[in-house]
């Protein structure tokens, strides 16, 4: 693909990378890779991101008492977060922001991509009350053509939600673009970025169908 084709704002862009990540992504991507432990890949690395996502909460002093003095620690400062995976295979992500946000809400957006033409047809969304309060984060693992994930972005920009923050395990350049050129301010989390979209809308050299894989479907 010609140079700078798909230039986006890099600052809203961060790619965690972690040495671990990228072993756990490797098992994730091969073939042969068993349904069961292929779940568990996706948990955790959920987890990874989640935890780059959600490090600049506020934090508030509180005094707690240790088993030998008082002391001023520092806990969470109150922020309320909502996952919001997108239906099917986003659902595969969100036990791993649990694991770290067990208070968290979780609303659910329920799209599938039509075979012919690509885009995302909605058919379900159910957001969790008072949702514009909170730091939403939308979970998907693939961001191909970034269509669900923007169509996402405008239910709950539409639900007065400010605090945006995406997720997904892999992307694509055509993807990441979309994303950061549809909205000034959304922030996108990502494992890696690969090559390219094919004929088909699929992530090259990707994993296969996400939601296939998780769930042991075709």
């Amino acid at each position: 693909m010609p140079e700078n084709e798909y230039a986006y704002d890099a600052s809203r862009l961060t790619v965690v990378d972690h040495p671990l990540v990228q072993h756990k992504l490797a098992i994730l991507r091969d073939k042969d890779t068993s349904t069961k432990v292929f779940r568990e890949l996706v948990t955790e690395l959920a987890i990874f991101e989640g935890y780059e996502a959600l490090r600049d909460l506020p934090l508030e002093e509180v005094e707690i008492e240790t088993p030998l003095e008082k002391m001023r620690a520092r806990k969470i400062a109150g922020k309320k977060i909502a996952v919001i995976p997108i239906l099917r295979a986003g659902l595969g992500m969100v036990d791993g922001i649990l694991s770290l946000v067990p208070s968290a809400r979780v609303g659910h957006i329920g799209m599938y991509r039509d075979h012919e033409t690509h885009e995302p047809v909605q058919y379900y969304c159910k957001l969790p009350p008072s949702v514009s309060e909170r730091t939403c984060l939308i979970v998907d693992p693939m961001l191909a053509t970034g269509g669900s994930l923007t169509a996402a972005i405008k239910f709950l920009r539409d639900a007065g939600v400010e605090d945006i923050r995406c997720l997904t395990l892999v992307s694509c350049p055509e993807g990441v673009k979309a994303v950061l050129d549809y909205d000034p301010d959304v922030r996108l989390y990502t494992c890696v970025i690969d090559r390219q979209l094919n004929g088909n809308a699929y992530i090259l050299p990707g994993l296969g169908d996400a939601g296939d894989r998780i769930y042991g479907t075709k």
